[in-house]
């Protein structure tokens, strides 16, 4: 069921093959999973603190984008296809897109020449305060890209001086003077809880965020207004709740309109209707333990 059999008979076949290395390269016969791209293609090297080991990322990243990219690839292919009268062979892997991902820092490392500057957590390697701050009862984060921005911190936190010292004033200096810096802050934001900072810090125009989990993020009032979580019916377990499609279009609502298949929901459905299997074919399958 290769793309050359397959293309043989229908020159209009557009065949996406998803591997973890590729149809070429010293790797195409290795098996390989989300975690050992992220491992040997740069991702965990620069994923977690300062000074602790490499860590991966929380969800399998590198499977979800190698998955936008391949459904990206396709529709190309629809498009090339309708100007060529031809299919193609979409050759797409884990490891080729853990590297396009590697994104900015992939482009630094290829101009300078220059190691990489490794793990910050939460941190930015070159603007200071960008990292999470511990509150009383959790962490915020602060994201001051620019000098202004560093005043409106300043000025939330009561600390107007800071905008005319020495240290503080530019963001190289800054940068120069973080474990000092990223000190002061966090001896501030440790007094007050996340929603008081919050509270404090809306409408300032600074990029701030709670550090949420997934039931916070659930439960988040803009997730909900949002419409990212939406509840369907289940025939076996009754109301359920899932995470919505996370696209809006002007002209439709797309969404989802059926629950999770129960296990061989579909399969009388799949052999009968579209391969032709007789009732009896299906029976001898079920019989043997084949299918469900």
């Amino acid at each position: 069921m290769d793309y050359e059999t397959l293309s043989a008979i229908n020159p209009k076949l557009i065949y996406a093959s998803i591997t973890g290395y590729g149809q070429t390269g010293p790797y195409k016969n290795r098996a390989g999973y989300d975690v050992m791209v992220e491992a040997e293609f740069g991702l965990m090297h620069i994923t977690g603190s300062r000074d602790g080991p490499p860590v991966k990322v929380g969800v399998a990243v590198t499977d979800l984008t190698t998955g936008l990219y391949t459904s990206n690839a396709i529709m190309a292919a629809i498009i090339a296809r309708g100007r060529t009268g031809k299919g193609q062979h979409i050759d797409a892997c884990l490891s080729d897109v853990q590297v396009a991902t590697l994104a900015n820092l992939a482009s630094s490392a290829l101009i300078s020449g220059e190691k990489d500057s490794g793990r910050w957590g939460t941190a930015h390697p070159s603007i200071v305060p960008y990292r999470s701050y511990k509150t009383l009862d959790g962490d915020i984060l602060f994201g001051g890209g620019n000098d202004r921005l560093f005043g409106v911190l300043s000025d939330r936190l009561g600390r107007p001086e800071w905008k005319t010292d020495d240290r503080f004033g530019t963001n190289s200096n800054r940068v120069k003077n973080r474990v000092d810096l990223d000190d002061m802050i966090e001896d501030i934001t440790a007094q007050k809880t996340t929603q008081e900072w919050l509270e404090i810090f809306e409408g300032s125009g600074m990029p701030y965020a709670a550090v949420n989990d997934i039931q916070g993020t659930l439960n988040h009032d803009h997730v909900q207004a949002r419409n990212m979580v939406t509840e369907i019916d289940h025939p076996d377990c009754g109301p359920i709740k899932l995470v919505n499609t996370p696209i809006k279009y002007s002209h439709a609502k797309p969404g989802i309109r059926t629950p999770p298949p129960t296990l061989g929901q579909h399969t009388d459905e799949v052999l009968g209707g579209l391969l032709d299997y007789t009732e009896e074919d299906i029976a001898s399958l079920k019989q043997q333990g084949i299918i469900s």
